[in-house]
């Protein structure tokens, strides 16, 4: 004899799909990494750099130029990591719109472009500086993507 069909409502019926936690992870490091960089490279351009931290020609004890980088840079690393982990989560079941995810897309290349133009034109750093101040940037951005990340994927 046939074996039993299977009920229409369980034909119809999607299962949801789930990323590795991990690689939600990753994707969220990175791109809250990427956004960092890219707030340290407009704000150097803006005179909000990171590299004040190592100037001796300063008498203050901590330039506020160097301080208002330290908490943007942190901020946009922590908010880029909580918020691509949430996406990524969200966007595999299919809960985001197209419209919404195209507007991300826009938004992020347009930061990255930014950045890539603060980049290439001529340092305001000096080279010793520039270098520390971008691998503090980095270091910073990772770890607060990183928390950013971990907090989001944590409550869910």
């Amino acid at each position: 004899m046939r074996g039993a069909s299977a009920l229409p409502y369980k034909r119809s019926m999607s299962e949801t799909t789930y990323f590795p936690r991990r690689l939600i992870l990753a994707g969220a490091i990175v791109s809250g990494v990427l956004l960092a960089l890219a707030v340290h490279m407009l704000g150097a351009r803006y005179g909000l750099d990171l590299g004040g931290l190592w100037r001796s020609d300063s008498r203050d004890f901590m330039p506020a130029g160097a301080a208002i980088a330290w908490w943007l840079i942190a901020t946009v690393g922590f908010s880029g990591g909580y918020f691509t982990a949430n996406l990524m989560d969200s966007a595999v079941s299919g809960q985001i719109p197209l419209r919404m995810r195209q507007f991300l897309i826009a938004v992020g290349v347009l930061i990255l472009a930014g950045a890539g133009q603060a980049a290439s034109a001529p340092s305001p750093l000096p080279t010793i500086s520039g270098v520390l101040a971008g691998l503090a940037a980095l270091c910073l951005g990772a770890a607060m993507a990183f928390c950013g990340a971990h907090f989001a994927l944590r409550k869910a």
